[in-house]
């Protein structure tokens, strides 16, 4: 049997096939919860976000058109969803405390110099991102973690696909910088 697509999947979902449903949760589960823990960066919060989004898609199930893609329509309403959060701080809260510590923890323990590259390499590339403007880290998280084109990017956070490009090409040139000195 083939394998449904996200769309037809939330139609019947839409319709009432609870099944679909979770066939579309299992898919997106992982990749959406990354999405708002790179965010976030804590866990609670991310879990408080994660349940917030598909509350949303769960209630709106019969407004979603098959016109918009199931991937950006999902990745559109955690980005309003991380904005609401956002404006509601007025700040972009500071690293927490113990970000070097979890960051250790998530590196490989096979030997001492490894997990030392490696901490070493993703604090880089954590404070690298950090520093891009939140517009342009926003864009490279949906790009490189979602592997979503440039169109559904432009839809998920409402702008043009070539200022979508222009945004994605001035980060990647300021982590290049960041990462290469």
């Amino acid at each position: 049997m083939p394998e449904s697509t996200d769309e037809a999947l939330m139609l019947a979902y839409a319709a009432g096939d609870v099944s679909a449903f979770e066939q579309l949760y299992a898919r997106h589960r992982q990749k959406l919860y990354r999405y708002l823990l790179r965010h976030v960066r804590d866990p609670g919060l991310a879990d408080e976000l994660f349940q917030d989004v598909w509350q949303k898609l769960i209630a709106a199930r019969t407004d979603w058109t098959p016109d918009a893609g199931f991937s950006a329509w999902l990745f559109t309403i955690a980005h309003h969803r991380l904005g609401d959060h956002w404006r509601g701080l007025k700040h972009r809260p500071s690293a927490p405390d113990d970000a070097d510590e979890r960051l250790a923890r998530l590196a490989d323990a096979h030997t001492p110099e490894r997990v030392l590259s490696e901490f070493e390499r993703r604090r880089q590339l954590q404070l690298a991102l950090d520093d891009l403007p939140m517009d342009q880290r926003e864009v490279v998280l949906l790009r490189l973690e979602q592997e979503l084109t440039l169109e559904e990017i432009g839809t998920i956070t409402g702008t043009g696909r070539e200022t979508v490009k222009s945004r994605l090409r001035y980060a990647m040139d300021k982590l290049r910088a960041r990462l290469t000195s």
